[in-house]
């Protein structure tokens, strides 16, 4: 710091912008029953990745939880860690 103003540098550390890879893939729907591709989208302790995290569009997000929620319903996937 110079005299109370941050320098450009110093202000926020901004990674690169992630990219939405259902946007990608061109995907439409995303499906409940495929789980390897919604396990990229829950932790070890069974949390849904946010969209700052996962890199997912608004849109695609908001799918990705519907189907991690119906997926965990019908027991395709855990609820918690064991």
């Amino acid at each position: 710091m110079q005299g109370g103003i941050l320098l450009k540098r110093e202000r926020g550390r901004r990674g690169k912008k992630r990219i939405c890879s259902f946007c990608v893939d061109k995907m439409v729907a995303i499906d409940y029953k495929d789980v390897p591709r919604l396990k990229k989208y829950v932790t070890e302790r069974g949390k849904i990745l946010p969209r700052r995290i996962s890199g997912n569009c608004a849109r695609h997000q908001r799918m990705v939880t519907t189907a991690i929620k119906r997926a965990r319903y019908v027991a395709l996937l855990p609820y918690t860690a064991e």
